[in-house]
């Protein structure tokens, strides 16, 4: 088992990546804290982990809450007695134009995607720092961390900058055997990839057009992410650190949509 005996954190466990996240850490042998604001929708989870023998609590911690923040690392430490690895997965998704965010809008992203995921990192470290022995911190950002789409500029900023911090805290930190990468995930079978297909004239007509958009040809599940949190958090990724890798079946190598036909082989002839 990768991840023997340690204690993990993981924010954004109620649904989506942080469920499969928190599921695949304990079974890799992980005492798993799991956070998020809904309690009910956590207890489920800790309960399916314990089903299955593994070992986790639930906390309520709403990310945009400092107070929230510094509780959660003391329970985790109250119960636990240390804290060895953090995923923090909490975000919120926003698609609005650029022309009409608000203030209260935009300082909601911030709080939640960037203010909270830096104050509960430091909080994490200060613990690691003093308990000696390392460390592995985990930023789930996104493939926009590479490129954008339309209307997506809070949540650009906010995933932007927590690749920014975690860069300077990976170089900070790396003396005292505590890494910090960034995970940016593509297209996922989530809650997201629900509002998506909502906002489309119809399922095939959302699966088509973003599927000739990844090179691979389909969503990433859960699980896949999951296990390349698991990863970055065990011994295997001991040389890896201030690292933003892209888990995104090649979305972001690929310069424009598939074309919808099939095209004749192009050869040059030179000069």
């Amino acid at each position: 088992m990768k991840l023997q005996n340690k204690v993990i954190i993981v924010t954004g466990a109620s649904k989506g990546l942080g469920v499969a996240m928190a599921r695949v850490c304990a079974a890799e042998g992980a005492r798993v804290v799991c956070a998020a604001r809904s309690v009910e929708r956590l207890e489920a989870v800790v309960a399916d982990i314990v089903a299955a023998g593994g070992e986790a609590i639930a906390v309520r911690c709403d990310m945009a809450n400092l107070a929230d923040l510094h509780a959660l690392v003391d329970q985790t430490v109250e119960r636990f007695g240390a804290i060895h690895g953090l995923i923090n997965n909490a975000g919120v998704n926003f698609v609005k134009p650029f022309v009409d965010v608000t203030e209260a809008e935009w300082d909601h992203v911030i709080d939640v995607d960037l203010k909270g995921s830096f104050f509960l990192s430091q909080l994490c470290a200060r613990q690691m720092l003093k308990q000696g022995g390392g460390g592995s911190i985990v930023q789930i950002a996104s493939v926009h961390t590479q490129a954008s789409l339309a209307g997506a500029s809070p949540y650009d900023a906010a995933k932007h900058g927590m690749v920014g911090f975690s860069k300077a805290a990976a170089v900070e930190l790396a003396p005292h055997g505590i890494r910090v990468n960034i995970l940016s995930p593509g297209l996922c079978r989530t809650e997201i990839w629900k509002d998506i297909v909502a906002a489309a004239p119809s399922e095939k007509a959302c699966l088509d057009y973003w599927q000739s958009n990844i090179p691979a040809g389909k969503l990433i599940e859960p699980g896949e992410i999951a296990r390349c949190c698991v990863f970055l958090l065990s011994e295997d990724a001991s040389c890896i650190t201030g690292a933003n890798l892209m888990a995104d079946h090649g979305m972001t190598s690929l310069l424009v949509s598939r074309e919808p036909y099939a095209s004749k082989a192009i050869v040059g002839e030179g000069k």
